[in-house]
């Protein structure tokens, strides 16, 4: 399955506008409740903007030019109360959709997390993490900003820009369509330069997550970097990476400025012909609607063509504002793209049901199992083999011959790309993840730490001794004869762990996921090259620990230092997609030397 996230996304760059907005308001569905307060503010607000210019126009002609001053103080005092609710309610609207949003960045980070913890090993090898985080991280704030500050704002200023058209053309037909004319005029350039704006802002985002790998890279490898002396390498890379992006940068900025230049034209435009025009139709007597019954509305007046202007204004500012909002919702459409392509991806590492095949007495079972990564050759060619309960099975071969490719199959990191690995006489992939990964542990040869203390790195996914103390833990390690490891460590079960794993050493950290595998008494132990950062006296204990394990653990070792496997039941030699009993030591170093099968 294709996992990379840069081809989904140009895959489905023709998803409209429209459904992927869809998509994305079903993330606040659940918040009804205060969107329709919000929405109802930012009407009110735009009800308020939209009677005032009305209220004044009326004025002017009915108080001011009588200079009728009791009648000027008495429109003020209800303007200004007016105005003052439209004040409260876009108040209110700002303080409930600040809430939303941010309700909204919590709920998707934690469904882009969690989403992201149940995607195969396969998701990652196709993806960097530095993308990934800023998909987490950047994109998610985006889509924040467009909800909390600029949704309520997009709809009051659409809002507002109907209402102002509507009393455009009912106050004076013929003005009213040479007012908005402009208007039609801005509609055409958006529908055109929009898709324009959204992929410049996708490219910008993506330039962003590639910095963002870039820097995650060299701060994981910084010690690497450092031992030779490379800062200049790393550093052009980063230079390269943020140059990129500075282009990036300066193009989907010049993208999202382009609509105020030309709404601001169009608006001076619509404001002159209202002007020219107005002034035609005063000194013309022209006619106009009768407002508010009186009777001096019965032709075009100052006071009507000063209302007019307004809303004008009314109709033009907000499509000012648009322009800028507008650059605001194709970036968060922008992000939601990028964010939506993580949320739409599914394991195919499914359960199944039971599916009907030949039982296997064996443990485990490759039966004509076939493996090849995505986009890569065949790794794995035919493969057929069996485990036995109890018994030891090397895996030898050269550097990239398919070792880990075989363990990590047995551990269903992935699944074959034909045939069938069979756990327990049934089908693997019929377990669920809990039930198998009780029933198989494995140590990688670079284990993972997280940033806490040995004790909760070796229970770490064991349920069973989550309510241990200390002192009963211990003597839990000691039964299982994993004491003299423990003692290894200064402070015991408390020792400090960094995820970084600065604060101990690489071989400490193996023993501590050889605790952590061992402590869940498995029924197949994976040692993937988990003695190579190990002294030989501790290799030594580790060996007659393995020695020690239950009778029915089968342990499956993968070892490039033969000393290790010299004890084993089966040596199998992995190289060229074929897995071939090798027989005796002996015949395995044969092999290993020739790199091929020997007779």
């Amino acid at each position: 399955m294709n996992y990379d996230l840069n081809k989904i996304s140009a895959e489905q760059e023709k998803i409209s506008t429209l459904a992927a907005l869809k998509k994305l308001l079903e993330l606040i569905r659940h918040e009804k409740r205060a969107l329709w307060f919000a929405l109802i503010a930012i009407l009110i607000n735009s009800g308020v903007n939209l009677v005032g210019p009305l209220l004044i126009g009326h004025a002017i002609d009915k108080y001011v030019v009588p200079r009728d001053y009791h009648g000027v103080l008495v429109y003020s005092a209800i303007l200004l109360g007016m105005y003052a609710c439209g004040l409260v309610a876009s108040y209110l609207q700002t303080i409930l959709m600040g809430g939303v949003g941010q309700r909204m960045l919590y709920t998707l980070r934690n469904a882009i997390f969690n989403k992201i913890q149940l995607l195969p090993l396969a998701f990652f090898n196709q993806n960097k993490t530095g993308d990934l985080i800023s998909r987490v991280n950047n994109d998610t704030d985006k889509i924040n900003t467009f909800f909390s500050q600029s949704l309520m704002q997009f709809i009051g200023n659409l809002s507002t820009m109907v209402g102002a058209g509507i009393f455009l053309l009912c106050i004076n037909l013929k003005l009213g369509l040479a007012a908005v004319a402009p208007g039609a005029i801005a509609w055409v350039v958006t529908k055109a330069l929009s898709p324009w704006v959204k992929r410049k802002n996708a490219a910008s985002l993506k330039s962003t997550g590639g910095m963002s790998a870039e820097i995650q890279e060299s701060l994981n490898n910084f010690r690497v970097i450092i031992a030779f002396n490379r800062r200049d390498y790393f550093r052009k890379r980063f230079d390269s990476a943020n140059e990129d992006n500075y282009k990036m940068s300066i193009k989907s900025g010049i993208a999202n400025n382009i609509f105020l230049p030309v709404y601001s034209l169009l608006a001076g435009a619509a404001q002159l012909i209202v002007l020219a025009y107005g002034i035609y139709l005063i000194a013309d007597k022209e006619p106009a609607v009768t407002v508010m019954n009186h009777k001096d509305y019965g032709v075009f007046t100052i006071g009507l063509l000063i209302a007019y202007l307004t809303y004008a204004n009314s109709f033009y500012n907000p499509l000012r504002q648009l322009a800028t909002l507008w650059t605001t919702f194709q970036t968060a459409m922008a992000a939601w793209d990028r964010v939506s392509n993580i949320l739409a991806l599914d394991t195919d590492l499914v359960t199944v049901k039971e599916v009907t095949a030949e039982r296997s007495e064996a443990l485990l079972e490759f039966r004509n199992v076939h493996f090849a990564y995505p986009g890569g050759n065949e790794i794995l060619h035919d493969i057929s083999l069996k485990m036995e309960p109890g018994k030891t099975y090397a895996l030898v071969g050269p550097t990239g011959g398919g070792k880990t490719t075989t363990a990590s199959l047995i551990a269903r990191l992935y699944d074959p790309t034909a045939g069938t690995v069979l756990l327990n006489g049934k089908d693997i992939r019929c377990y669920e993840p809990e039930e198998r990964t009780k029933k198989i542990g494995f140590i990688l040869q670079e284990p993972f730490l997280f940033t806490g203390t040995v004790k909760e790195n070796i229970l770490y996914g064991n349920e069973q001794y989550k309510d241990y103390t200390d002192n009963q833990l211990a003597d839990v390690l000691k039964e299982a004869n994993l004491g003299e490891l423990l003692a290894i460590f200064d402070q015991g079960l408390e020792t400090k762990v960094l995820s970084s794993g600065d604060s101990i050493s690489l071989g400490q950290k193996q023993l501590i996921a050889f605790m952590r595998a061992v402590l869940r008494n498995p029924e197949i132990l994976i040692l993937d090259e988990a003695t190579a950062n190990i002294d030989t006296v501790t290799e030594q204990l580790l060996s007659e620990i393995l020695e020690k394990l239950p009778d029915t653990t089968t342990r499956v070792i993968i070892a490039h230092r033969l000393n290790t496997i010299q004890n084993a039941d089966e040596i199998y030699f992995v190289n060229s997609g074929e897995v071939i009993a090798a027989g005796s030591l002996n015949h395995a170093i044969d092999m290993l030397l020739h790199g091929k099968r020997v007779s």
